[in-house]
């Protein structure tokens, strides 16, 4: 591609690895294009974030195209991951460690598999306080890490589908198709608590965004490695 590609616009691809945040990835990408083309300013926004601890589909528009970032952002997004029963953590996921402990002895894999029903359709769903979501000007992760109590509302979101792909002791993987705005982390939670036990989630990669498919992903090492050099 050129630079007068990025600049009127690109819809790109990126796998994103653990561990990167979705704006270290945007910035990322920015610093190369901006380099590989001498560019002095070239808008680049993502279409959805990705946590940290979770890897998978970013889409990252560049140039005229980041004017399309809400309409991305509202399409349905597949993922797959594992969430771990027995435990619960602060953050419903592995950034913290596990703070209690819950009986699994009960737990079958048919009732795996019938629980996951309570989910399907539009339920209302309580965003995890270790998220990204402002209140009164700041973010609840803020709250969170503060160790200030802060009321979280419920959000209503939709589960299109939610099935049991394995089953490893207490480790249980799944693919689930959602709507924008839909924590993973709190299905996870929710999940071990209808078990009348105790879930977070351990493992978790995002598919797909609408039609946008990870396997047509690019890393972000491959995608530096297409750039022109000087």
């Amino acid at each position: 591609m050129t630079k007068e590609d990025y600049l009127s616009g690109q819809v790109l691809l990126i796998d994103k690895p653990l561990e990167w945040t979705s704006f270290q990835v945007v910035n990322k990408l920015r610093w190369e294009i901006r380099q590989a083309f001498n560019i002095k300013k070239i808008k680049v926004g993502h279409a959805g974030t990705l946590d940290p601890l979770a890897s998978g589909l970013l889409v990252i528009c560049t140039g005229k195209m980041t004017k399309q970032i809400d309409s991305f952002q509202g399409q349905i997004k597949e993922y797959a991951g594992t969430i771990t029963l027995g435990g619960t953590t602060p953050s419903y996921d592995l950034e913290t460690e596990v703070n209690e402990s819950f009986p699994t002895d009960h737990i079958t894999p048919e009732l795996i598999r019938e629980t996951t029903k309570q989910f399907i359709g539009e339920i209302d769903q309580f965003p995890p306080v270790f998220s990204a979501l402002k209140k009164d000007g700041k973010r609840l992760y803020e709250y969170a890490r503060a160790g200030e109590a802060v009321e979280v509302k419920s959000r209503r979101i939709t589960i299109e589908a939610f099935d049991i792909t394995a089953i490893n002791g207490t480790a249980v993987d799944f693919r689930v198709v959602c709507s924008k705005g839909t924590y993973i982390r709190s299905l996870a939670h929710d999940f071990g608590k209808a078990l009348q036990s105790g879930g977070h989630l351990s493992a978790l990669r995002r598919t797909k965004i609408g039609d946008f498919d990870v396997s047509n992903g690019l890393s972000i090492d491959d995608f530096i490695a297409n750039l022109p050099k000087e």
